[in-house]
C-alpha cells in the first residue's frame, strides 16, 4: 500500500504519475472511512486531495509554509506529512485535530478554524521572513466560501500593496467565482506566468527605474499600459485589478497541470493567484451528489451515506421549525445566516420564504449590521450564527444594533461545549463578550417548551436587541416549570418534587435534617444539573434547579425569594468564568443581606482553551460533568 509508505513529503516526491493516482485513491479511502467513524469534515476534503498531492511534492514544507484557510479540508495535508498513522484518533479525545494546529506538526504554520484568516496570516508570515532575508516561499489556500468574508479582500488589497511574492490558492468548488474561460484566457495565464514574461517584464521595469528625470512619470505610463492590456484581455478579474498575477482556472484534479503551474508560479517575484477548480466530494458519490450534507457529518454508513437518526428533537430542529411558525404568524420575520443555513436550522425558512431569507456568506460582521438595516426597516430579523462564529461581530452588535437600540433577535447554536472540532469551536465566550453590552436582553434556553416561550418573548414583548443560546444537544424532557410563562429578569424553579418525586419524599422524612441545595444553571446545562440532582438527592441531600432563563436584566429579588431557604448554592454556567454571570450571582449573594448566609461554589470553563473529545469529556476536563457538579456540593456540605 503506497500509502503506508509516506511518512513526509519528501516520499511523495519518489513517486511516478501511476502511483500518484494509485495514492489519492487509497487517500479517499482512508478519510472516507475515518470519517464515516469519527465524523468531521468529508466533503470538502475529499475535493482538495490532488491538489495537496501537488501543493506537496512542489513546495518544500515545512521550509516552505502552506497556511489552509479554516483548515476544514487539511485531512489530505496531515496525512501526507506523517499523520497517517494517528489519522484514526481524528476529532478523538487524545488524537489529532481536524484542524491545523501548530502543537501537532511543524508543517501546521497557524492554528485555523475560523474563515478568511489564511492570506492574512501567509502574508504577515512572508514579510516577516523577508525582513530576516529568508526567500522561502508562502502558500494561502482559500476556498470560495471563505473569499465572501471581507478579511479575505482586506488581505489581498494589502498583499497587491506590498508586492510580496505571495502565493493564493482559489480553491473553487462551487463556481462562486467566475472563471475566465478559453482558449486565450489560458494561453494569457500561461504567459503570464510563464519565466520567460517575467524575465522580460523585470527588464523593462528595471530599464524604466534608471532613468533618473522620467522614471515616475514613465514607470505610470507603462504600468498603465500593462494594466489596460491585462484588462482588456482579462475582463472581470479582481485579483487582476488588486495586482495579482492570474493563473488559471486549472482542473484541480489533475496532479500533472497542478505541479507544472505551481513550478512556473514558484519563479514569480509578485503575488500570485492560482484559480482551481475542484468537486467537493470528489470520489464518493454521495458526498458528490450532496455535499452541502457531508460538509460536517457525523458518524455515517458507506455504503448509501445514511446517517443514524435519533428520536430526541435537538435544540436546532426545535428553532428549526418554530421559526417558520413565526414566519407565519409575521410578515416582518426575517432571518439571516452567515452561510450557515442547514446547521442554524433556517433551512427550513429559507424555503418556505424565499425573499425574507438572506444568506450574506462567510461575513458574520456584515450579517449583523445588515440587520440592523433590517430592523431601522421596521422588519423583525433573526440573525443564526454559531456562537463561536458570533464573537466575529462583536464591535457591529455593539456598535450598529445595541448602541442604536435596533430589535435584532441574534440566536447562537452550539453554544457551551461543542464536540469533535475541538479549540476553535467551543461556544464559551459569548456570555463574557455580549453580556456586557448596554440595554441587552441575554437568554438561556433550557427545552423545547421554553425556547418557543422565550421566541414569543423575544418577538413580541422585546423592542431592542435580543440574545438567545443554546448548545448542540438534545432537548431534555418536559417538565410542567418549563412552561411557566417569561417574565423578564426571572428564571425557572425546578422542585425537587419535580426532579425526583419519591427521592424528595424520602430526604424530607429522613430524621436527620438535610442540607437543602439550590443548583443554578444556564439553560444548556441542565441536562448535567439534573443528573446531579438526582445524585445528591440519593445520597440524603435535598436540592432543587434554578435555570437561568435570564443572564440580563437579572430579577435579584425575585431570585433572593426563590433561594433564601436554601443553605448552599452551585453556579454552572457554560462559559469562561472570567467575566461570567456566575461569578456576578456569587458576588450578589454575598452582598444581600438575606442570601450571604448561604455558602457558595461557582463552577464554569477555566482560562484555557479545550481540546478534542466528546462533550462529556469536555464537561469532564473542565469541571462541569455531572460528578463535578455532585463533588462541588459535597464540599460545600460537609
Amino acid at each position: 500500500m503506497i500509502l503506508q509508505s509516506i511518512h513526509s513529503p519528501g516520499d511523495l516526491k519518489k513517486l511516478d504519475d501511476a502511483s500518484l493516482t494509485l495514492l489519492a485513491s487509497q487517500m479517499r479511502e482512508c478519510i472516507i472511512s475515518t470519517v464515516s467513524e469519527n465524523g468531521g469534515h468529508l466533503a470538502s476534503n475529499l475535493g482538495v486531495v490532488e491538489l495537496s498531492i501537488a501543493l506537496h511534492r512542489v513546495f518544500d514544507s515545512p521550509k516552505d509554509a502552506i497556511v489552509w484557510d479554516v483548515s476544514h479540508q487539511c485531512y489530505p495535508h496531515k496525512i501526507l506529512t506523517g499523520r497517517y498513522g494517528e489519522f484514526s484518533t481524528i476529532r478523538k479525545e487524545g488524537g489529532i485535530s481536524g484542524f491545523t494546529r501548530i502543537k501537532e506538526s511543524p508543517h501546521d504554520y497557524f492554528d485555523a478554524g475560523h474563515a478568511s484568516s489564511s492570506i492574512s496570516s501567509a502574508l504577515g508570515l512572508l514579510a516577516s521572513w523577508k525582513l530576516q532575508g529568508r526567500d522561502d516561499k508562502v502558500v494561502a489556500v482559500i476556498g470560495d466560501g471563505a473569499l465572501t468574508g471581507g478579511m479575505a479582500f482586506e488581505a489581498l488589497s494589502h498583499a497587491g500593496q506590498l508586492s510580496q511574492n505571495l502565493i493564493v490558492v482559489v480553491n473553487d468548488n462551487q463556481m462562486s467565482i467566475s472563471p475566465n474561460t478559453g482558449s486565450l484566457s489560458r494561453y494569457l495565464s500561461r504567459l503570464t506566468t510563464g519565466a520567460a514574461y517575467q524575465k522580460f517584464r523585470r527588464r523593462i521595469d528595471h530599464a524604466i527605474d534608471r532613468i533618473p528625470y522620467f522614471n515616475r512619470h514613465i514607470g505610470k505610463f507603462i504600468y498603465r499600459i500593462k494594466r489596460a492590456l491585462k484588462g482588456f484581455f482579462l475582463t472581470n478579474n479582481l485579483f487582476v485589478d488588486l495586482g495579482f498575477e492570474y493563473a488559471g482556472p486549472l482542473d484541480g484534479h489533475n496532479i500533472r497541470e497542478l505541479e507544472k503551474t505551481f513550478r512556473r508560479v514558484k519563479k514569480i517575484p509578485r503575488p500570485v493567484v492560482v484559480h482551481v477548480v475542484t468537486k467537493k466530494g470528489k470520489g464518493y458519490s454521495p458526498a458528490e451528489n450532496n455535499p452541502s450534507a457531508f460538509h460536517g457529518i457525523g458518524p455515517f454508513n458507506i455504503s448509501d451515506g445514511s446517517v443514524e437518526k435519533f428520536n430526541a428533537l435537538s435544540f436546532t430542529e426545535c428553532f428549526s421549525n418554530y421559526i417558520v411558525r413565526l414566519g407565519e404568524k409575521d410578515s416582518r420575520i426575517c432571518a439571516i445566516t452567515a452561510a450557515m443555513s442547514k446547521g442554524t436550522g433556517l433551512d427550513a425558512f429559507s424555503r418556505k420564504f424565499k425573499d425574507r431569507f438572506f444568506d450574506v456568506g462567510i461575513a458574520e460582521e456584515h450579517a449583523v449590521t445588515f440587520a440592523g438595516g433590517l430592523a431601522a426597516g421596521n422588519l423583525i430579523p433573526f440573525v443564526a450564527i454559531y456562537s463561536t462564529f458570533m464573537q466575529r461581530s462583536v464591535d457591529q452588535i455593539i456598535e450598529d444594533i445595541a448602541l442604536q437600540n435596533r430589535h435584532v433577535i441574534m440566536v447562537m447554536d452550539r453554544a457551551g461545549a461543542v464536540p469533535g472540532d475541538g479549540e476553535t469551536h467551543q461556544g464559551i465566550f459569548d456570555i463574557s463578550l455580549l453580556r456586557c453590552i448596554p440595554d441587552i436582553t441575554f437568554m438561556t434556553v433550557v427545552s423545547s417548551a421554553d425556547m418557543k416561550l422565550c421566541l414569543d418573548y423575544a418577538v413580541f414583548s422585546c423592542s431592542g436587541p435580543v440574545c438567545l443560546r443554546w448548545s448542540k444537544n438534545s432537548c431534555p424532557s418536559e417538565t410542567p416549570a418549563f412552561s411557566v410563562p417569561v417574565v423578564s429578569g426571572r428564571g425557572i424553579l425546578v422542585e425537587a418534587s419535580e426532579i425526583s418525586p419519591s427521592l424528595e419524599v424520602s430526604v424530607k422524612d429522613s430524621r436527620k435534617k438535610p442540607k437543602k441545595v439550590l443548583l443554578v444553571c444556564t439553560g444548556s446545562m441542565y441536562g448535567e444539573t439534573l443528573v446531579a440532582a438526582r445524585n445528591l438527592l440519593m445520597n440524603g441531600i435535598y436540592c432543587s434547579i434554578y435555570v437561568l432563563r435570564f443572564l440580563k436584566p437579572f430579577d435579584g429579588e425575585y431570585f433572593a425569594s426563590a433561594a433564601s431557604d436554601y443553605d448552599c448554592a452551585v453556579i454552572i454556567e457554560d462559559g469562561v468564568r472570567i467575566g461570567s454571570f456566575a461569578e456576578y450571582l456569587d458576588m450578589y449573594i454575598h452582598k444581600d443581606p438575606v442570601l450571604k448566609k448561604i455558602k457558595t461554589s461557582v463552577l464554569a470553563f477555566p482560562d484555557e482553551f479545550l481540546a478534542n473529545g466528546e462533550r462529556e469529556y469536555i464537561l469532564k476536563q473542565a469541571g462541569l460533568s455531572p460528578e463535578c457538579i455532585t463533588e462541588a456540593v459535597f464540599k460545600l456540605v460537609r
